[in-house]
């Protein structure tokens, strides 16, 4: 798909302009345009570009079969993610958590995607089903009247600057929540101010079989940092280290690239994985600070994916969470327009149920980064939260039940203080 090359092809207004063409923006384009309405989605790069966020959790399964997505990433080549698996601190791995062990559904087993190749298959899924999208287009604003959204004013590809009118904005605009900065709602999560430095690998060792394509994750020896490992395609991996800002990258000598040394000497497996492969590019950093709007829609707009908030990479959240928004926000949005109602109460009505799942991924987040828990312990002691935590894990996160296992993993973390 090629992105439109001149205003002629761009209209004065639409239905929905959606900012941002990234997961949670191509599915609220997808969605919305396959309804029938016009939909406008306007991306500021002019190629998709290489970005961190490999990993997709099995629950993604059912936007991507929505959008009919799954037959295209199974004939992508990219690798088959069954399981996650946890190293501690002295190297010993978990039992990988199988996704399928009480689900044998096809959802069950999902991918590791290259997010240049998986971003572009996303917004020409949304150009197949009716959208208009152009890319490398810089929104400058949204037009406001008073709360309530009403357009944005937009440099096209062309370099001329059009204002453009929809009835529904939606901010797709990842970390840069362009909305959540305007309208000073965007407050960091407490006790989540993480940085990371990360890179690729080629000819690292993999496991066999069905554990070829698992997400790694990797504790240092001193637990002040971690470790992501996930096999992407063409014998390539993604490897990066996350830790606190004032222990990562912070009052700390080093360049970014003799600290991702100093953490890997730490990491007595992932040494061993990577001992025979070769670096594909120096690393990079990001501030991984987690955070949330303090509002999720308004009059005329609605926040999706990491625009309304993000949350730590530990468990490969991001892209099913961008998902997830864009798909309920979509249905809101078609639900809105049909009745003409495109109030903030309508736009952001699956906020409550979006949250509360949100909530199970965050609890164990705070979990993981607590020095008290251990998952292997943690499930030595309550073998029946098994399913709970795979739950998490597959982004099984709306289910009925799903924030039960906190309660006891809150008795074993107490008993280890004690």
């Amino acid at each position: 798909m090629s992105a439109i090359p001149s205003t002629d092809a761009v209209a004065d207004s639409y239905d929905v302009i959606v900012v941002g063409g990234g997961p949670a923006g191509s599915t609220t384009a997808s969605l919305v345009a396959e309804k029938g309405y016009d939909v406008l989605l306007l991306e500021r790069e002019a190629e998709s570009r290489f970005q961190i966020g490999e990993s997709l959790v099995p629950a993604t399964y059912w936007t991507l079969q929505r959008l009919g997505m799954v037959e295209k990433l199974k004939a992508s080549g990219s690798p088959k993610k069954y399981s996650v698996q946890f190293f501690g601190r002295s190297g010993k791995a978990s039992k990988p958590f199988y996704f399928f062990e009480n689900d044998p559904h096809e959802s069950s087993m999902t991918w590791q995607v290259l997010r240049s190749d998986f971003d572009r298959m996303m917004m020409d899924t949304a150009q197949e089903k009716g959208a208009c999208v152009v890319e490398g287009a810089m929104v400058l604003e949204v037009l406001l009247e008073g709360d309530r959204a009403t357009g944005v004013r937009v440099r096209l590809p062309d370099r001329a600057e059009r204002t453009i009118a929809a009835a529904v904005i939606v901010d797709a605009t990842g970390q840069s929540a362009l909305m959540a900065r305007r309208l000073k709602m965007k407050k960091e999560v407490p006790k989540l101010r993480k940085g990371s430095i990360y890179t690729h690998y080629e000819g690292a060792v993999r496991d066999e079989g069905i554990d070829e394509g698992a997400t790694l994750i990797m504790s240092t020896e001193n637990r002040d940092s971690w470790f992501w490992y996930i096999p992407l395609l063409g014998d390539r991996v993604s490897v990066g280290v996350v830790g606190s800002m004032d222990y990562l990258l912070q009052g700390r000598d080093g360049t970014p690239a003799e600290i991702f040394a100093e953490e890997l000497a730490l990491c007595r497996p992932l040494q061993e994985r990577l001992s025979p492969a070769r670096q594909l590019f120096p690393v990079k950093t990001t501030k991984d600070f987690s955070y949330r709007s303090e509002r999720l829609s308004g009059e005329g707009w609605v926040l999706v994916g990491d625009a309304f908030g993000f949350l730590d990479p530990i468990y490969s959240s991001g892209i099913f969470l961008a998902l997830k928004s864009g798909e309920m926000a979509a249905d809101a949005i078609c639900e809105g327009l049909g009745k003409d109602d495109v109030s903030a109460d309508q736009l952001g009505k699956f906020g409550d149920e979006y949250l509360h799942g949100v909530e199970a991924f965050l609890k164990l987040i705070y979990a993981f980064y607590s020095k008290d828990f251990s998952f292997a312990t943690f499930l030595k002691e309550h073998p029946e939260c098994t399913q709970g935590v795979i739950d998490i894990l597959s982004g099984n996160i709306f289910k009925e039940g799903v924030h039960e296992i906190f309660g006891p993993m809150e008795e074993t973390m107490k008993k280890r203080r004690l």
